[in-house]
């Protein structure tokens, strides 16, 4: 017979319970930009209204879909990575981290993690400037897969706005139509996307390594496209019960 002091069998977490949905990201003239909603769904339910999932450690931006909780949880390891560098500054030659080591740092989190048959339920954008002071934008899957580009999205945001943004992307985007690009494509996430919420938030590092996150604001929409308003296969209604 087996103990009934035995420890309790080791639980690890399944599924995803209170997501984010889409980030999207691209390198513009000025540097690189981000955008994301502020809705936690649990289930199909518009849980949490005010999820930042837009941060900033070490003059780093990440911003993160899936699992709320887990994003937390990167947040904290890269919080205290970035403390233990600044304690360690006073004994040895202070090295500053830059967007492309974080992004790689996170690839091998996400990859032991994954091998460990417990990933954490995200995918990562990783914006910033490289060792050369150059923009950088990154993306890393909770197995460890990674890539970097000129314009990246995770989520729905990979089907609907992704092709949206290569169709209007220009290398030498001004910051303004940068904004607007992203603006354009948060909103048709929000009307495609039973997940997304049309209050969001921008951020961008600048060439100058400056980090600037914007309170969450709503975006206007309109919902007299015919889309919307014609009837479904030409019944009267909606076409619903």
């Amino acid at each position: 017979m087996f103990s009934s002091t035995a420890a309790p069998h080791r639980e690890h977490t399944s599924q995803p319970i209170v997501t984010g949905t889409s980030v999207l990201g691209l390198k513009y003239a000025g540097g690189v930009m981000l955008a994301a909603d502020t809705l936690a769904s649990y289930g199909s339910m518009a849980k949490y209204k005010n999820a930042r999932r837009l941060v900033s450690v070490d003059n780093v931006l990440l911003g993160a879909g899936g699992e709320y909780s887990d994003f937390q949880a990167i947040q904290r390891l890269l919080e205290a990575n970035a403390l233990e560098e600044q304690c360690m500054s006073g004994l040895y030659e202070q090295h500053r981290g830059n967007a492309k080591e974080t992004w790689n740092y996170l690839r091998a989190v996400m990859y032991n993690r994954r091998n460990k048959m417990n990933p954490l339920w995200n995918d990562l954008v990783v914006a910033g400037l490289d060792e050369s002071k150059k923009p950088f934008l990154g993306w890393v899957d909770k197995i460890g897969t990674t890539f970097e580009d000129s314009l990246v999205a995770t989520g729905f945001g990979s089907y609907l706005a992704l092709p949206l943004m290569r169709e209007k992307y220009r290398t030498d985007l001004g910051e303004g139509e940068a904004r607007a690009l992203l603006e354009d494509c948060m909103r048709i996430l929000f009307y495609r996307d039973c997940r997304a919420s049309n209050r969001i938030q921008i951020a961008k590092v600048e060439e100058s390594g400056e980090v600037l996150i914007s309170d969450p604001y709503e975006l206007d929409t309109q919902w007299d496209s015919a889309a919307f308003v014609t009837p479904v296969a030409d019944l009267d209604g909606d076409g619903g019960w």
